[in-house]
């Protein structure tokens, strides 16, 4: 849809080759990057790993797309991005990210509305293929989504870390004399 995109998909690395140092040079060259999550793979090493060498590249964008799987699923580290659903409205915000990003690195990003209506021609395709694999997925995958608990458990967890960096800062700024009246 974007000619000046040109992605690179970590199946794609030669068998025999080193995919640790393969994966490694060409996400630091990327300057967005698409996880595709779903239930057999969002607990994965490999993901992390993905993002995270993603992420450690200046003005890299990590872009999580959630096949098969709803925000709730999503653990810490790959909850700090911004998802993206299997819906149209935000499969084309993702494109005009995308699309966005060309311009910041000097490349040839498409008009906008040259991009919408890309967008919508191939739209019918896109879905149909996207619901033939999240549907292989889902019939493949006997993970089953997080439970209530471990939710709950994630945000019990968050909430300590935020209010020990409150009582942390608090305690300097008291120290220090800092603390507004």
């Amino acid at each position: 849809m974007i000619q000046a995109v040109e992605p690179w998909i970590s199946s794609d690395i030669e068998k025999g080759a080193r995919w640790g140092s393969e994966i490694r040079d060409k996400l630091e060259k990327s300057k967005v990057g698409i996880i595709c999550l779903t239930k057999e793979n969002l607990d994965q090493p490999w993901i992390l790993f993905e993002a995270g060498a993603l992420s450690r590249t200046k003005d890299a964008h990590v872009c999580t797309f959630l096949l098969d799987i709803e925000y709730t699923d999503v653990r810490q580290p790959l909850a700090q991005f911004q998802h993206t659903k299997f819906e149209k409205k935000d499969i084309r915000r993702l494109v005009h990210t995308i699309n966005k990003l060309l311009e910041r690195v000097d490349e040839h990003p498409l008009h906008e509305d040259v991009l919408n209506n890309a967008f919508n021609q191939f739209w019918p395709e896109l879905e149909k293929e996207l619901e033939e694999i999240a549907k292989g997925e889902s019939e493949e995958s006997s993970k089953p989504a997080r439970t209530e608990r471990e939710i709950l458990e994630e945000i019990l967890e968050i909430l300590r870390a935020q209010e020990s960096r409150s009582y942390i800062h608090e305690s300097v700024e008291k120290v220090s004399g800092s603390m507004p009246p």
